[in-house]
């Protein structure tokens, strides 16, 4: 809601709803008075007795204002506003207030029927609003309640309890700031590698006694550092590769059998090649 006015408004749109979704006849009032204000004694009346802000939006951000993507608005004002609703007629001889019953009941059908505002009802300022306005019968306090009633000169008749969120007030717009023109470029040192990446392709041989030398076979391994390893021990660190093979001389104490060895260059490219040492 971008209007300071927007309490007003709901008061509005809660006095639209009920006068027209009220079916009982014949018409009933709708008034927003102060209980011991007249305004006739056949009506059904709405007191807003009080206003707290809503919790769950009380810390919210900055955030972008609709409309403007380049301007960012403080954090609306969200308040839940608490309703005394209050039926008054005349009464019956027989029948004492049963007809101010009567009027309460389908009040409180219409608020039961459309717990959110239908657009249809809402003031002309609200229609745009990012929160919908909802509509909760609170359950009955009577030492609040007391409270309410004790400040009139009136003596008390039969109310109910409603509470209305989340209504929110836009700060002014000289709050508003301009949003700073984003990052484009951080300024680190440019990590590149080589425009074809290194590629490993066998070894030679792929059996041999313990301690032997093996040749490792690749393309465009130049420039880059070679890590060797056996069964996840590595055995073997070179620096930067001058070619696309080199040597590597396996441990003498490598016992008979098939080993894993893992050729990893520069961490850009890894494989792994199966070796039989044999007696």
């Amino acid at each position: 809601m971008s209007m300071s006015t927007a309490i007003g408004m709901v008061s509005q749109s809660l006095h639209d709803l009920l006068s027209k979704k009220m079916q009982i006849l014949p018409k009933v009032p709708v008034t927003v008075l102060a209980p011991d204000e007249s305004g006739g004694d056949r009506r059904i009346n709405l007191f807003l007795y009080k206003i707290q802000e809503n919790p769950v939006l009380k810390n919210m951000d900055w955030e972008v204002k609709r409309g403007s993507p380049s301007r960012w608005k403080p954090p609306t004002l969200s308040l839940n506003l608490f309703y005394l609703m209050t039926a008054y007629s005349l009464n019956d001889s027989l029948t004492g207030n049963s007809a101010a019953h009567e009027i309460l009941g389908d009040a409180m059908r219409v608020f039961y029927e459309n717990p959110i505002v239908p657009e249809e009802n809402l003031a002309e300022g609200l229609k745009d609003a990012q929160e919908q306005v909802r509509i909760m019968l609170n359950t009955l306090d009577l030492e609040e309640l007391s409270k309410v009633w004790a400040t009139f000169t009136k003596a008390f008749r039969l109310s109910v309890l409603y509470e209305v969120s989340v209504v929110q007030l836009d700060m002014l717009a000289e709050r508003e700031r301009i949003m700073p023109p984003p990052v484009r470029k951080i300024n680190v040192m440019g990590v590149e590698a080589p425009y074809i990446p290194p590629r490993l392709e066998r070894i030679q041989p792929t059996s041999g006694t313990a301690g032997s030398e093996i040749t490792i076979f690749g393309e465009h391994l130049a420039g880059w550092k070679a890590y060797v390893s056996i069964t996840g021990v590595e055995v073997a660190k070179t620096e930067k590769l001058t070619g696309d093979t080199f040597n590597v001389e396996l441990p003498p104490d490598l016992l008979t059998g098939f080993y894993e060895i893992q050729v990893d260059i520069s961490r850009l490219c890894r494989r792994t090649f199966i070796f039989e040492v044999t007696p």
